[in-house]
């Protein structure tokens, strides 16, 4: 089980849940949780990335945060909240483990060790949101794209990433034609490599300078809160 929420958990909570706990295959594009619908599961993915993306009414799309084995679906049941005003999906395919929300529910009322452990992960994801918003107010194409790259590194060990221009354009709320320039850009000064949809990190040292003060942060805070990196 890869998921270290999942592994974080006490023995003892993680055995009142592991009888629900089902494991699932998360495919791209895969909806976790729907828009304004009452959770009915928490899924904590193993592999790949969850993205969640805030649509307005005339369904123009904008992510405002991310997750993968660092974290879960469902973070405002944590906070008391019956369903999400944002939609979750799976941006890179993985697998993982979900449970139903009303037997985590019983489990956080009852076990203060689960429930602050999962209200520090709910800490930590707000932390990157906000970083989110400082990032697309106060930096540049290339910094953004910098900045997402690295926190999508940070949830795949590694692996070659299958990620459209159109698709990395919707993430970052920008036209295509400027992630396009980006990405060339990076290629060329050989920070990554992007080939038919997909991409690969190959200098995260440098990457970072790029992403400067937009990234960082919120990842080291995760790792003082949770005793894990990301």
């Amino acid at each position: 089980m890869r998921n270290r929420l999942l592994r974080a958990l006490p023995a003892a909570d993680f055995d009142r849940l592991a009888g629900g706990i089902e494991a699932v295959e998360l495919p791209v594009r895969t909806v976790i949780q729907p828009v304004d619908t009452p959770f009915e599961f928490v899924t904590f993915p193993g592999s790949g990335i969850a993205s969640i993306v805030a649509v307005t009414s005339d369904d123009r799309r904008l992510e405002v945060g991310l997750y993968g084995r660092d974290g879960m679906s469902g973070q405002l049941l944590m906070l008391g909240g019956d369903r999400s005003p944002h939609e979750h999906f799976m941006q890179v395919a993985g697998a993982g483990h979900r449970v139903r929300a009303r037997e985590l529910e019983a489990v956080v009322e009852e076990s203060r060790a689960a429930r602050l452990l999962l209200l520090r992960y709910v800490l930590s994801f707000t932390l990157q949101v906000a970083g989110t918003a400082l990032s697309n107010g106060a930096y540049t194409v290339e910094e953004r794209l910098a900045r997402w790259l690295l926190m999508s590194d940070d949830r795949l060990d590694g692996e070659e990433m299958a990620l459209t221009h159109e698709f990395l354009a919707l993430m970052l709320g920008v036209r295509r034609s400027s992630v396009t320039v980006a990405l060339q850009v990076f290629e060329g000064a050989k920070l990554i490599r992007a080939r038919r949809g997909h991409v690969r990190l190959l200098d995260r040292a440098k990457l970072a300078e790029i992403a400067g003060d937009s990234y960082g942060g919120p990842e080291a805070e995760h790792q003082r809160l949770l005793g894990t990196p990301i």
